[in-house]
């Protein structure tokens, strides 16, 4: 069972901000053990490209209010995933289709490894046999491999050139002057 997340005063704020504007399906994860980027993200669904851009601008503003500076903003101009960097906390705001295809909780929910090298544990080595068979498969490789040689080259046909039209030229109308009549007046 997930232990309840303790909310700073920036996640709660930018979860009212959320809620103000009507967001859809907000939830709360603590990333604080899977990433140094942040403590807290906040995911949360918009209807359409204005109801995410507002989300998204709303919880600047509400963060603004409350003295803390957002760090960036991104994707306020397609509509369809914006985020909202405040530092401790990070906003994802998306259309369905784009929480639905990124999954973004999923990607988040999995947990540390057990023995984290963080914590001064020292890193697996792998097994002997494992390093043995590869090495054998390279000199393997090494050995089935002939020398190169040429090959006869065969002759190609030329590269046919597309076919392209120039625009005719128009060339500029010259004006003849009129054929003087030869013919004598008589």
């Amino acid at each position: 069972m997930p232990r309840p997340i303790k909310l700073t005063k920036l996640a709660k704020t930018a979860i009212e901000a959320l809620e103000d504007l009507k967001a859809q399906d907000i939830k709360v994860l603590d990333v604080q053990k899977l990433t140094t980027v942040t403590d807290t993200m906040v995911i949360c669904t918009g209807t359409s490209n204005r109801h995410v851009k507002a989300l998204a601008q709303n919880v600047v503003e509400d963060a603004k209010k409350s003295g803390f500076r957002p760090l960036g903003v991104e994707g306020l101009e397609g509509g369809e995933w914006a985020l909202v960097d405040l530092g401790g906390v990070v906003v994802h705001v998306m259309q369905a289709q784009a929480r639905a295809f990124y999954q973004l909780e999923k990607l988040w929910a999995v947990e540390p490894p057990a023995g984290d090298e963080a914590e001064g544990a020292a890193p697996k080595k792998p097994a002997k046999k494992a390093v043995k068979k590869t090495a054998k498969k390279a000199a393997t490789k090494k050995a089935v491999r002939k020398p190169a040689t040429k090959a006869k080259s065969a002759k190609k046909a030329p590269a046919k050139k597309a076919a392209t039209k120039k625009a005719p030229v128009k060339k500029a109308a010259t004006r003849k002057a009129p054929a003087k009549k030869t013919a004598a007046r008589r």
